[in-house]
């Protein structure tokens, strides 16, 4: 019973391994930029923009995989939230 509560431990895990690309990594970063200027920034409109481009990037980096992993994740984005 430990054995197969492990091997179904382990598939979980390289499940959640193989959602990780290479084109999620870079937007990732490049999302945390953009993020980080926002976040540096003195001009709220600006800081929206920034933002708002954070969050396109981060939302459309998600579906490279035809949404597999993204179609249900709820939209977070506080500069679309009123």
């Amino acid at each position: 019973m430990r054995g197969a509560i492990a091997i179904m431990a382990a598939c979980a895990a390289l499940t959640l391994v193989a959602c990780e690309s290479k084109q999620d990594n870079a937007a990732e970063k490049q999302a945390d930029a953009l993020e980080n200027q926002a976040a540096a920034t003195t001009n709220e409109t600006q800081e929206t923009q920034l933002n708002a481009k954070a969050d396109a990037i981060e939302q459309n980096a998600g579906n490279a995989d035809g949404g597999m992993t993204t179609n249900n994740t709820p939209n977070t984005s506080p500069s679309e939230q009123h």
